[in-house]
């Protein structure tokens, strides 16, 4: 079997549009949550997003370029090119065969297929609507369009599973390399969906919170929470086989050493209330790692900021962890970006490789009131020392999809 390590990072984020700017906004404990600009309905109850701020695709993407691309594929893109950078690979001196990418996005390019429907049903005998409508809309085209960028010739998918789709991705890219099937992997995930349709959706689902105020709309396992903050970005990792790493005399930033996936089977939307199936994923996560749950340092938790989520998560926190889970470190880095989406599990894989390598623990900002069912810690406020040798970042999805991943601290 091979050692799998993080070689390069590329992030696009509510706090910070590259790596260096996001790990310091993170660090600082910035909130990226303010009021939506991007839906412009007055009657909206939903007054609060997470929006990414001064994005600009050039001069990745070419200007002619843009236009046939959804945002989405636009965050995947920029965010692989600064991952890729980082990474130092020489593209022309790797075998494009074994070069495979599997990035995740929720909804795809909800935006084009918003705006073109519209379009297309504003005259009722028409069918006229733009002629890359489907490969700019379709979700496995972030994956598609950065292969077709760094001629990326091995595998190449899209894992689809709602907010657990990142982790997913760069779980199967480390098994990937792990047995052997490549040697390289861009993996992680992106989304763009902040707009009518998909805040509308989510909030009949009652999923969002109604907040006005930026410090407490996203407020994992506080008391008060009541409903995720819909937020945007990207998050690529560049996944490399220890060998081929070395052989090259990469900078290595962490090393990925287990991975969690399993099914609730329990209810479209709802996670078991008692953490059940997200204690199993967390467990076969550490059991591929080969690691005790005394190991474990610090959780990147889902911390949703939802009701069920944050009570269940703690719950098969305390049921996989036992007596160690109150000495544990736990934070949701959503409580700074909102909730990502498909894009979640990539921007908080970074975070977390950030947190180990910069020596501290991130916040869980927004905190103040205490919850009964939700009672570990959770670093209210502020990001702490730590020295962290193996984290654990959690991601479930609608649908009852879970994911965890372990990331070790890069030791030769």
């Amino acid at each position: 079997m091979n050692r799998v390590v993080v070689t390069g990072m590329g992030v696009i984020s509510p706090i910070g549009n590259d790596v260096a700017s996001f790990g310091a906004a993170l660090k600082r404990g910035d909130v990226g949550i303010a009021p939506i600009t991007k839906v412009n309905v007055p009657s909206s109850p939903i007054h609060l997003a997470a929006e990414v701020k001064d994005f600009n695709p050039e001069p990745t993407i070419a200007k002619k370029d843009v236009k046939r691309l959804d945002l989405f594929s636009q965050y995947a893109l920029v965010a692989a090119e600064q991952a890729v950078t980082s990474s130092g690979l020489d593209l022309e001196k790797i075998d494009h065969d074994r070069f495979g990418v599997i990035i995740s996005s929720g909804v795809g390019g909800i935006e084009t297929f918003e705006t073109e429907v519209l379009r297309l049903h504003s005259k009722e005998d028409s069918m006229r609507i733009a002629p890359l409508f489907i490969p700019i809309m379709i979700a496995n085209m972030a994956a598609g369009n950065v292969a077709l960028r760094f001629s990326a010739q091995g595998i190449c998918t899209s894992v689809v599973t709602a907010c657990a789709g990142a982790t997913h991705s760069i779980g199967e890219a480390f098994r990937a390399i792990k047995h052997g099937y490549a040697d390289i992997m861009l993996a992680g995930g992106t989304e763009a969906s902040i707009n009518r349709t998909a805040v509308a959706g989510f909030n009949a689902l009652t999923a969002l919170s109604q907040s006005s105020d930026p410090k407490r709309g996203s407020i994992p396992f506080d008391k008060d929470r009541n409903g995720f903050v819909i937020g945007e970005g990207a998050g690529i990792l560049v996944i490399e086989k220890l060998e081929h790493a070395l052989e090259r005399g990469a900078n290595i930033f962490a090393e990925i050493v287990g991975y969690g996936a399993n099914c609730d089977a329990h209810h479209m939307t709802a996670p078991c209330p008692d953490g059940a199936g997200a204690a199993k994923c967390m467990a076969l996560a550490l059991k591929e790692a080969g690691i005790a749950p005394s190991d474990v340092d610090y959780i990147n938790a889902h911390g949703t900021s939802t009701p069920l989520n944050d009570a269940a998560e703690s719950a098969a926190i305390k049921k996989t962890f036992g007596d160690v889970a109150k000495n544990l470190l736990i934070s949701s880095t959503k409580s700074q970006v909102g909730h990502l989406l498909g894009a979640a599990g990539g921007v908080e894989a970074i975070a977390t490789i950030i947190g180990i390598n910069g020596g501290f623990a991130p916040p869980t900002m927004g905190y103040q009131n205490p919850d009964p069912d939700c009672d570990l810690n959770y670093i209210p406020n502020a990001a702490v020392d730590a020295d962290i040798k193996y984290a654990l970042s959690n991601n479930f999805g609608f649908g009852g999809h879970n994911a965890a991943i372990v990331i070790k601290k890069w030791e030769e």
